[in-house]
């Protein structure tokens, strides 16, 4: 019988002027960016968080201190590299968006597409989606952006 895992990650960045904004790998065009070492790229963040709590390893901090400027799907796809050593594999990821702005709809399927294939996976299974908190909160102000995500691991 296969073992089964569940991981969870969230993460939050504020919103920022004069940063590109990157969400699940997409360059998105939008007047702020996150505030972040790496892109802030919460989508992918909170992805890599859900596959390494899944294998019970450190967080994304721990396994990259010193990300400052970096890729954050590069991050993911390392971690996740770490997490096939390790004899896992996906089942399926579910990540959100928390913010009343940008849409996500428009750019839905490009971030599904990279995250996946940072994942090695078919885009089927990786699900994203996207909801507000109806003006409250630093998200529904406008301040930030947040993410949660929850992937399943077989080995």
């Amino acid at each position: 019988m296969s073992e089964l895992r569940v991981g969870t990650g969230f993460d939050a960045h504020a919103l920022v002027e004069g940063v590109e904004l990157v969400l699940g790998g997409v360059r998105i065009d939008h007047p702020r960016g996150l505030a972040g070492h790496s892109d802030g790229d919460v989508l992918a963040h909170a992805l890599t968080d859900a596959v390494l709590g899944a294998a019970g390893m450190e967080d994304i901090g721990a396994l990259f201190p010193a990300a400052t400027g970096a890729d954050s799907v590069d991050l993911l796809r390392e971690a996740w590299r770490q997490v096939q050593e390790r004899g896992w594999s996906l089942v399926n990821a579910d990540v959100v968006l928390i913010g009343e702005q940008p849409r996500l709809a428009p750019h839905r399927d490009a971030m599904r597409a990279r995250l996946a294939e940072a994942l090695g996976v078919q885009p089927e299974l990786v699900a994203v989606r996207a909801t507000t908190t109806d003006g409250l909160g630093f998200t529904g102000r406008g301040e930030g952006l947040a993410a949660q995500a929850v992937a399943l691991l077989q080995r």
